[in-house]
């Protein structure tokens, strides 16, 4: 038997070696499957001469048009390839380099899909809004990151958790009540809410107008000792004609609104009263970012109300009434962050910036953001205290 020739190399010239055997078989061992798996011109089929032949003759004889040689097609489909070349060039070289960057510093991307934020030191922005308060709160919030500036007035409180305004005067659902349908329930709840917003969140009621929507459509003038208190304390405030027993209201002289939100929380209920009566019992804080009236000065302080107060709508059958207007049972308030013993119907910020205002803190300190305390009762008659932050 002959033996195939290897055609194997004896080594390099003037080298005195050779290549070992198992080399130089993986090489031709290579080489044949890369020859292969190759795409070397192979030789035309019988029926492509063929064709070759017939359309050489069409051309000698001037049967095909100039230039039919030119490959259109894949002139286009190389320009097409080229061009994708191009486009993902351009594109590419972007790509990676954000790709290069996001890795770098992932937090750059929208919404940490990496999960690389370790929630140190959030912005005022992070927090996140409390639900709404539908039953008695249990202990004292948390602390809360933060000092107040002039763009985020209420970092560093609890109330930057708060509802906007009117939005954190969430109504219960409205049911029938004794002899009350459960529309006029309804309207009675609606009610409730003017008075609270008219009181501690209008604008003009903060500057110092008077609140007359909550005479003219809220309060029900049946109640004559009343409208009438409210109405000679806005006129000529004194210590015992204190408006402020039922409004919040700020000496534009003195101070200026921070931004156009007023921070709240709290909760309405209400139930069967006596008589067939319905009564309401609201319980909210509200919390005013103020700075001094100086345009100048960038110093934030907070001043926080909350307001304890019982309505009432009685049963116009057993008694004489106005029809959709409340009647008021009691009110309680709590106010921190305030001048003490200052009578003149305003309240007054205490400022690191100014002269202290009024009587020192004589009281116990609290924390104003403490909801699960009681202000009912004698509350009213306690000493200006000292709170322990804003």
């Amino acid at each position: 038997m002959s033996e195939k020739p290897s055609g194997k190399p004896e080594g390099h010239e003037g080298s005195g070696e050779s290549i070992p055997d198992d080399v130089w078989e993986r090489f031709v061992q290579d080489s044949e499957r890369d020859i292969r798996t190759s795409e070397a011109p192979k030789e035309p089929s019988a029926r492509a001469r063929m064709v070759t032949e017939r359309l050489r003759r069409q051309e000698a004889r001037g049967e095909l048009p100039q230039g039919w040689r030119t490959d259109s097609a894949g002139q286009g489909a190389y320009g097409r390839g080229a061009r994708r070349r191009k486009v993902w060039t351009i594109i590419g070289i972007p790509l990676a380099l954000a790709v290069a960057v996001v890795a770098m510093k992932p937090s750059l991307l929208p919404g940490d899909p990496f999960g690389t934020d370790s929630g140190v030191n959030p912005g005022p922005q992070a927090a996140s809004p409390l639900p709404a308060e539908t039953a008695p709160e249990t202990a004292a919030p948390g602390s809360a990151p933060g000092t107040p500036t002039l763009d985020e007035p209420f970092a560093g409180s609890p109330a930057a958790r708060y509802a906007d305004g009117a939005a954190g005067i969430v109504l219960p659902r409205a049911k029938a009540v004794g002899s009350f349908s459960k529309d006029q329930v309804g309207r009675a709840l609606e009610q409730s809410r003017t008075l609270l917003v008219e009181a501690n969140i209008d604008r003009g009621t903060l500057l110092g107008a008077t609140p007359e929507t909550v005479f003219g459509t809220v309060l029900d003038p049946k109640q004559p000792d009343l409208v009438a208190d409210l109405r000679s304390w806005l006129r000529d405030p004194g210590e015992d004609d204190d408006p402020l027993r039922f409004f919040s209201r700020f000496d534009r002289d003195e101070v200026r609104l921070v931004g156009n939100v007023v921070k709240t929380r709290g909760r309405t209920t209400f139930e069967a009263g006596e008589d067939g009566a319905l009564d309401i019992h609201t319980d909210y804080t509200f919390v005013y970012a103020l700075a001094p009236a100086d345009p100048d000065s960038t110093e934030v302080a907070r001043t926080i109300v909350r307001r304890v107060i019982d309505l009432q709508v009685p049963d116009p059958a057993k008694y004489d009434v106005t029809p959709g207007r409340l009647a008021v049972v009691n009110y309680d308030n709590d106010i921190s962050n305030s001048a003490c013993d200052v009578y003149d119907g305003f309240l007054h910020p205490r400022l690191s910036s100014a002269e202290p205002t009024g009587a020192p803190p004589s009281g116990p300190t609290t924390d104003p953001y403490d909801r699960s305390r009681d202000i009912g009762g004698d509350s009213g008659d306690e000493p200006c205290g000292t709170v322990s932050r804003t």
